[in-house]
This record gives structure tokens, C-alpha cells and sequence, in this order.
């Protein structure tokens, strides 16, 4: 009887840490959302969801969803709950915050947050207003792309580059570091209609991922190798006399001082370094350069070692050495964020921040809580929200640890009970997507994408932005920012009169769910084949004058202990891992192995790896390790396993493959440690440490050590 009733339908865009933002219609009948499916008039995305999406209206139904505020009322990590109200809830938390700004100042509070929500309301920085207002300690977040963002800005600019749909004109693709059928799923039909032209298709991974499969040609370095690849591919380029030389005199900057810096990376050198033969390095290079136009996809994984930055700004030299951003669909595509015309300072308010406020680095949280930091004041009240950092941030035993202090006061706002939220003094149910007002930005493609609310929330749980205001009410802040309308908030944000807007306002949106700013289109774009780049000189630079590393922007030197504002090495080159058994010997006598991470298929992070359904799509925590590793440890297929080092362990299942090269393993990310095998999961291994750049992560260059579990 109910399938005869009317069903309203609603403009929606998935929040998720992806670069496809998908455009999504939200269908409701009574109230309820029935279904979600994607918008097929979307011309990148196509209506198409990926598996992790695909049953999104169930996910809002799953009953273990966090429905009412939560008091602890057991031991730390217990899951011990009691139901309270909103009222006692905001009164509680900010009754502990006067407290502890009476007694150690505002700085003894640290918001933590990352792309749990990418929404501009309701996602990673919507707090920002208000904890700047109440002068906490800064959260600076390098948890993903700070690197190749730094190498990208270094180097060519704030551009958006290459439109991705560009891609079916392309004649030559290489996909660096990314496994776009798992991660960038939507990009894959442009890169499927280039081939079905005729171009080639390279990926370049350490590793045989579901995109490496798909290939025409895998070229697999060590990891954490790519920078000395790179370099190589610069100097056989050069050798060769592929240069396109009036590209390079007209349009780019340092070429003399880069060819001679190549010029140490002989593909010999590079073979005994990589692992690529000498003869695919030069092959790769003439194929790269004449096959016009060539383009590079970048993937964020290309940062997470020690030399990642400056692997980055080599790849990034490439396009212009060959001339690559001549033509239709050439160049390079790292993040088109960099053209989205929104008011960042606006939305995270950093003219709020007092001057000398110290800024903690999200990736040291661990050290942050355990006072290896030594912080002063100390954190004493941590809030959590859009992350789950015992999943997902490095040395999640040491973030444990911290998390256990009875003097610190946690506060998390959650869908579900998970690994980080199991260890708050005080849960808040937070809405879901389809339950709150918000407009996406993309890291993958030009479309600005509204979310419409379809539905109320279940329960009590409220949209993020509702936390603000409550809050901002509670701690007596009175600025506008904290009484604006969800609705309002999304035009805010927006520089509606920048030309890439179009002219257009909200209205639009509410009317078409999406629109396209405005760089031109895709089968006409060729945003550099006249250089026109968007750095200091004009020109792509290959060479630097006095830059500093500025990945804490106006933070820099405030960084407790650290040293910041370190010269940036002039020019491209490689930095080898950290650990490895050439740089690190002694560390490699004990775990011989180099652990890769990347995403997994089913999962988003650590989102729906609660969900049965999914994990049987992702299957059990899985370590993929090569036959003759394997083999000296008497590992056979379908064994458990335990990987360590000495930050921490997790076990798994082995999958003994010729997809990995001896001495590496692989473990995908976002199994949560309270439904593993063990108390574990993949980052208990991480170090904290950061890259060369724009302090990312180092997640693939950490050495482990696998045995069986009998």
C-alpha cells in the first residue's frame, strides 16, 4: 500500500573524503528516506555510486546509530553509557571548559576534526569559527594531500589544471600512485573511453592494485622510491633530446639547474634504487614524451614516505619539459580544488586565532595526549568530530593511551560507537547526510554539488552546525556566524561574484542541485599552453628562490619543540625512506618488511566498516605478502597472521600473491581495532613522523615484521 504513496525527491551530494563527490537524489515517502541513488544527469559522476554508497538509505537506518546524548558511566574504553539530555549535555561540557580555562586557559582545549565530512557546514572545518573564538589550540590537518599540495603550490602553483573530464584526449595516461578503480571510481570511465581511442595507460604503484591490473603497463618502484623514478625519467627525457625546448625557454623556470641536478640519476642508478630496469625508465620517458598529449593523474599515496614532497615536484616538472600542457586533455591533474571560487576565510575564521595560539599537528595526537609533547598547559579536553583517529591517525595505541587519562575530558560527536567515540565522557549523535543542509567543494572534478535536508534526523541527533550554536550560546558568543541558518551558511561561503560563478546564486542549486564553475570546457581546455601558471614567475618552477616550508602558514614557528620555516631544498630531487634496510639497518635486523596501506575498496576510511554487509564485500582484515616471503616464514594462504613493529601490532588473514614484490606487504586501512582479530588495526604500526613537505604522513614507510599466528 505505502509503494502507491508519492515520494518526494531531494538534491544530494555524497560528504565523503572522495575526490568523485558524487550527486546524489535522496527519494522520501512519509517522511522516511526510502532510497538514494545517483543523479544520472551529472555529467562526471553520472549516476553511478560506488559500493560503499550504494545502499546510503540503509546506512542512515542501520540500528547500532548513536540516537541520544551519551554520559560515560563506566570505565574509559568500557562502552559503559547512560542517556542524558542536550540541555545537561551542553550545560556538562561547558561547565568542564570554564573550568578548565580558569584554570589552565583556553589552550588546554583541542578540537580534532578531519574529512569525515567534506561539507562546507556541516564537514572538517565547521568548527573552526568557534573554537577560534574560544582560543583553543589550532589543530593543524596534514592528514592527506598537505604534501603533494605543498609540492603542487611549489611548482606550478595554485591551479586547477587539467579538467578531469579532459582526459578522453588524451593519448598517453599515467595514473601515479593512485588506484582509481577503488578510490576515484568516477574519473574511470573518462580514462576507459581514452583507451577505447587508443591511448596507452601506465600506473605506477609499488604494489598490483585493482587499477594496475587494468593497465596497459605496471611500473612497480620500491616504496617510497618514486622521487629517484622521477628524477630518472627527467634525465633519460634530456639524454634522449625529448625536451620540447621552446616550452621549457618560454614558460618555465630553473631548466639548467634542474637538468644538471638530473643528471646524477643516470637509469642505471635508478634501476639499483627502484627496482625499474633502465630500460623501462627510458622507454617510459620516450613514450611519455611523444605521445602527445601525456598526462598525469596524481594520487595522494606518492607523499607518504620521508621523500614524498620532492618526489611530487618532480612528477610535476614533467608535463612542461615535454610540453605536455600544449594540448586538450595534457598536463597534470592533482586537486582542481585550487579553482573553487569559496571563502575559506569565511568559513574557518582564522582572523579569530590570537596571536602566539600554539597550533598541534593532527597526525602527533598520540604525543599531544601522552605528554611526550610536553605541552604547557596540557591538554585537558580533546572534541572530537568528522574523524575517528583511533582508526585513522599514526601510533593509534599511543592516541589510546592519551584517550584512557581520567583528567582528560573527551568529547565526540559520532553516528556510530566507534573506536575513538568508545572513549568519551560525552557522545552527541550527530545527523547524517541526507538529515542537514550542506554544499560540497570536490577535490576531484569542477562541480560544486548542493545537499538538500530530505529527512529529520532519527532520535535526537542534530547536524554538526547545530553543535556550534549550542555551544557558541552556551560559552555567551554572540557573533552572527552563530545564528546563521544552515541555508544561509551555504551562500555565505561562496564568492558569488567571482566570474566562475557564472552569475548564478543559490537559488540555482535548489533548482539543479550542481553547477560547474566556470574554467571552460572540457573539450577546449587548455588552461597553461601558454604557461599563464599561478606562481611568482609566471612560469612553472622548477627552481626556488628563498622558499620556505610553509605548510604552518601563519602558524609557522609556533609549533611547540619543532623547528619550522626550514629552507625547502631549490630544486626536485629524491629523499629516500626512512626506513629501509639502507637507511636504517639496525631497525631492518628486526622488521624486514615495508608495509603499504592504501584505502580499501568497501570502506571509506573507517566509515561502514562496522557494517556487516560491507566488510563481507571488503572481506576480514587481509595482509597481502609475496610467495617467497611467505614461504621463509611458513606462511600459507589463508593463515592469521600478526604484523608488528614496536608501536604496535593487528592481525590479519595472509594472501599469499605475486601482486606484491618480496620484501613489502600490504594491509588495506579502515578496519576498526574493537571488531578485528585482535585489539589492532593497521595504524597501530604508523609512525607519527612526517614528510619532507607540508608535514604529511609517512604511512608507507614503516618496516614490520609478519609471523603466523598458531
Amino acid at each position: 500500500m505505502n509503494e502507491l504513496l508519492p515520494r518526494e525527491k531531494f538534491f544530494g551530494a555524497c560528504p565523503h573524503d572522495c575526490p568523485d563527490t558524487c550527486a546524489m537524489i535522496y527519494e522520501t515517502q512519509q517522511g522516511r528516506l526510502v532510497e538514494v541513488r545517483g543523479n544520472k544527469e551529472h555529467p562526471m559522476t553520472r549516476g553511478g555510486l560506488c559500493v560503499k554508497l550504494k545502499d546510503f538509505a540503509d546506512h542512515h537506518a542501520n540500528p547500532d546509530r548513536l540516537l541520544y546524548p551519551l554520559k560515560r558511566s563506566g570505565p574509559k574504553g568500557s562502552k559503559e553509557f547512560k542517556r542524558i539530555s542536550w540541555d545537561e549535555a551542553i550545560s556538562e561540557i561547558g561547565a568542564r571548559w570554564r573550568e578548565i580555562i580558569a584554570e589552565h586557559g583556553a589552550q588546554a582545549i583541542m578540537p580534532y576534526s578531519y574529512l569525515g565530512n567534506m561539507g562546507l557546514v556541516q564537514g572538517i572545518n565547521s568548527g573552526d569559527p568557534f573554537f577560534n573564538r574560544l582560543g583553543t589550540t589550532v589543530n593543524e590537518k596534514t592528514f592527506c594531500a598537505s604534501g603533494s599540495s605543498t609540492a603542487w603550490l611549489l611548482t606550478v602553483g595554485p591551479t586547477g589544471a587539467v579538467d578531469p573530464e579532459s582526459f578522453v584526449h588524451a593519448k598517453y595516461i599515467v595514473i601515479w600512485a593512485c588506484n582509481s578503480i577503488s578510490t576515484n571510481l568516477h574519473h574511470w570511465p573518462f580514462v576507459l573511453e581514452a583507451q577505447r581511442r587508443g591511448a596507452k595507460l601506465v600506473v605506477i604503484d609499488a604494489y598490483r592494485s585493482r587499477t594496475a591490473k587494468a593497465a596497459d603497463w605496471h611500473i612497480c618502484p620500491k616504496p617510497g622510491t618514486d622521487g629517484a623514478l622521477a628524477m630518472g625519467v627527467i634525465n633519460s627525457i634530456v639524454e634522449q633530446g625529448l625536451v620540447d625546448q621552446d616550452y621549457v625557454d618560454n614558460y618555465t623556470h630553473g631548466f639548467a639547474e634542474l637538468k644538471a641536478r638530473a643528471s646524477e640519476f643516470t637509469p642505471e642508478y635508478v634501476e639499483r634504487t627502484t627496482g625499474v630496469s633502465a630500460e623501462d625508465i627510458r622507454k617510459f620517458a620516450r613514450e611519455f614524451a611523444t605521445a602527445q598529449p601525456s598526462v598525469i593523474r596524481l594520487g595522494v599515496a606518492l607523499e607518504r614516505s620521508a621523500g614524498g614532497g620532492q618526489a611530487i615536484r618532480a612528477v610535476c616538472s614533467l608535463p612542461a619539459l615535454v610540453g605536455s600542457w600544449r594540448y586538450v586533455g595534457g598536463g597534470l591533474l592533482q586537486m582542481p580544488l585550487w579553482d573553487f571560487p569559496i571563502d575559506w576565510a569565511k568559513a574557518a575564521r582564522p582572523d579569530w586565532i590570537k596571536p602566539g595560539t600554539r597550533v598541534v599537528n593532527n597526525l602527533r595526537l598520540g604525543a599531544a595526549l601522552t605528554g611526550e609533547m610536553k605541552l604547557d598547559p596540557p591538554i585537558k579536553s580533546l572534541f572530537v568530530f568528522c574523524t575517528n583517529p583511533v582508526s585513522q591517525a599514526p601510533e593509534t595505541n599511543k592516541i589510546v593511551a592519551g584517550l584512557k587519562r581520567e583528567d582528560l575530558f573527551t568529547v565526540v560527536a559520532e553516528h556510530f560507537l566507534t573506536d575513538t567515540a568508545r572513549y568519551a565522557d560525552i557522545v552527541l549523535p550527530a545527523a547524517m547526510a541526507g538529515e542537514a543542509e550542506d554544499m560540497m567543494w570536490s577535490w576531484g572534478h569542477f562541480y560544486l554539488t548542493y545537499n538538500q535536508k530530505a529527512v529529520e534526523p532519527p532520535g535526537e541527533c542534530k547536524p554538526t552546525s547545530d553543535l556550534w550554536r549550542l555551544l557558541a550560546k552556551e560559552m555567551g558568543f554572540d557573533d552572527p556566524v552563530f545564528k546563521m541558518t544552515d541555508s544561509e551558511l551555504c551562500a555565505e561561503y561562496i564568492n558569488w561574484d567571482d566570474p566562475k560563478m557564472g552569475g548564478i546564486d543559490m537559488e540555482y542549486f535548489k533548482k539543479h542541485g550542481y553547477f560547474k564553475i566556470d574554467v571552460g570546457p572540457a573539450d577546449t581546455r587548455t588552461p597553461h599552453a601558454e604557461g599563464k601558471f599561478p606562481t611568482p614567475s609566471g612560469k612553472v618552477e622548477f627552481l626556488l628562490h628563498d622558499a620556505k616550508n610553509f605548510v604552518a602558514g601563519p602558524f609557522r614557528a609556533m609549533y611547540e619543540g619543532e623547528q619550522s620555516g626550514e629552507p625547502v631544498d631549490p630544486l626536485p630531487g629524491y629523499v629516500p625512506p626512512r626506513e629501509t634496510p639502507e637507511t636504517n639497518p639496525a631497525r631492518a635486523k628486526l622488521y624486514t618488511l615495508n608495509i603499504i596501506s592504501p584505502k580499501s575498496h568497501a570502506f571509506l576510511n573507517s566509515c561502514y566498516a562496522n557494517e556487516p554487509h560491507k566488510i563481507k564485500a571488503q572481506g576480514d582484515q587481509f595482509v597481502m605478502i609475496s610467495p617467497g616471503d611467505a614461504d621463509r616464514r611458513s606462511v600459507r594462504d589463508g593463515d592469521p597472521v600478526r604484523v608488528y613493529n614496536d608501536r604496535g601490532d593487528f592481525e590479519g588473514v595472509a594472501r599469499v600473491t605475486d601482486d606484491v614484490p618480496d620484501g613489502v606487504v600490504v594491509a588495506t586501512l579502515g578496519y576498526w581495532r574493537s571488531l578485528n582479530r585482535s585489539d589492532g588495526s593497521v595504524n597501530c604500526i604508523s609512525s607519527d613522523a612526517w614528510s619532507g613537505l607540508g608535514r604529511a604522513p609517512t604511512f608507507s614507510d614503516n618496516l614490520v615484521e609478519v609471523q603466523r599466528v598458531n
